[in-house]
C-alpha cells in the first residue's frame, strides 16, 4: 500500500474522531484545534514508523512517539496533554471497531509536578477592578467584565461569550456554558451586579446608538466592542493587560489568573472543595483540588510570620 494510503486511511480515522468530538461532545472550537494538532503530529509520527491502518498501531509506536516528544524538548506536562487527545483516539477505534485493542491501555502518562496557579493578591485585585473607571463606555465595559469574572470564576471563553438571556440579574445569578455545553448557574454579589447594570443601561445602549450597522451576530451579546461586534479574547486580553499596568502590577497577567484568584480566595474564606468544583464547572473534584495546595500554601505563610513558635 503506497505511503499516501496509510496516510489517508489513519487521516480518515482521525476526522472521524474530531467530528465525534464536535457533534457528540460539543467541544469548543480551541479545544478542537488542540486535538487537531496533537493528533496531526501523533498519525504523521506513526506513519513514518511503516504503520499501515490504525489497527496496525501498537504500544511500541505509541512509546516510540512519546520518546521523540521528549527528544524535541517537549516538557512532560505537555507529553501527557499530547497524550491525552491520543488515548481518545484509540478509545474511540476501539467503540468502533476499527481496532482490536487499546494501545494505550496500561500506558502510563510522562511524570510532571504539577505547578501551582499563579494568583493575584486581595490588593491588586481592588486595584485591579478599579482600573477602568466608569467614565466612559469602554471603562463601564471593562469594569463590568472584570467584576463578573471575579465574581464567578469563569472562563475567558464563557464570559465573551455570554449572551444576554444567560444573565438573570433580579435573582443575581448568570447561567455559564462550559466545557461540552455543560451549563451551570453561578451567583453573582452585589458589585457584580451593578457593574453589569450600568454596562447594559449605559455603555452598551451608547456604543450602539452610534454605530450605523451593528453586526447582526452580536446584537444578544452582553460585551461588545466599540464597533458593536462582540468582544474576541484577544481583544479583552489586550485590554486586561493595560489595566494591570495602570493598577501597578507588574507581573504577567491573564485572564485565568481571575478564576484562579477566584477558586483560591473562595477556599482561603471557607468554602468547601465541592462547593468551589461545580461553582468552577470541573468535571472532576481533582482538577479542583490543586487550589487546595495554594490554601495550603498561605495557611504556612501565615503560620510562618505570626505563631511564636514557627
Amino acid at each position: 500500500m503506497a505511503a499516501e494510503a496509510v496516510a489517508e486511511a489513519i487521516g480518515d480515522a482521525m476526522t472521524d474522531y474530531l467530528a465525534h468530538l464536535r457533534v457528540e461532545r460539543g467541544l469548543a472550537p480551541n479545544t478542537l484545534a488542540a486535538y487537531e494538532r496533537d493528533l496531526s503530529d501523533y498519525a504523521s509520527h506513526v506513519s513514518g514508523q511503516g504503520v499501515l491502518e490504525p489497527a496496525a498501531i501498537a504500544a511500541q509506536h505509541v512509546v516510540a512517539w512519546l520518546s521523540a516528544l521528549h527528544e524535541r524538548g517537549l516538557s512532560a506536562r505537555s507529553s501527557a496533554r499530547k497524550l491525552v487527545a491520543v488515548r481518545g483516539f484509540h478509545k474511540h477505534l476501539r467503540r468502533e471497531n476499527l481496532s482490536p485493542v487499546d494501545p494505550t491501555r496500561g500506558l502510563r502518562s510522562p511524570k510532571f509536578v504539577p505547578r501551582l496557579p499563579e494568583l493575584l493578591s486581595g490588593p491588586e485585585i481592588a486595584a485591579l477592578l478599579a482600573a477602568p473607571g466608569i467614565d466612559t463606555p469602554a471603562g463601564q465595559r471593562d469594569t463590568a467584565l472584570l467584576e463578573l469574572m471575579y465574581a464567578t470564576g469563569c472562563r475567558v471563553s464563557e464570559a465573551v461569550g455570554l449572551q444576554r438571556n444567560q444573565l438573570h440579574l433580579d435573582r443575581g445569578l448568570v447561567l455559564l456554558a462550559g466545557k461540552g455545553n455543560k451549563e451551570r448557574f453561578v451567583p453573582m454579589g452585589p458589585p457584580a451586579i451593578t457593574a453589569l447594570q450600568l454596562w447594559l443601561t449605559q455603555g452598551r445602549s451608547e456604543i450602539l446608538g452610534r454605530v450605523r450597522r451593528p453586526p447582526a451576530a452580536a446584537s444578544q451579546a452582553v460585551f461588545i466592542n466599540l464597533r458593536g461586534g462582540r468582544l474576541t479574547r484577544q481583544g479583552w486580553y489586550q485590554r486586561l493587560r493595560e489595566h494591570a499596568r495602570a493598577a501597578g502590577i507588574a507581573r504577567p497577567i491573564s485572564p485565568h489568573k481571575l478564576r484562579h484568584s477566584f477558586a483560591t480566595h473562595l477556599l482561603e474564606g471557607g468554602a468547601d472543595l465541592r462547593s468551589v468544583q461545580a461553582l468552577l464547572g470541573h468535571a472532576d473534584i481533582s482538577t479542583t483540588q490543586i487550589y487546595t495546595h495554594v490554601s495550603e500554601s498561605h495557611l504556612r505563610e501565615a503560620y510562618r510570620r505570626h505563631h511564636p513558635r514557627a
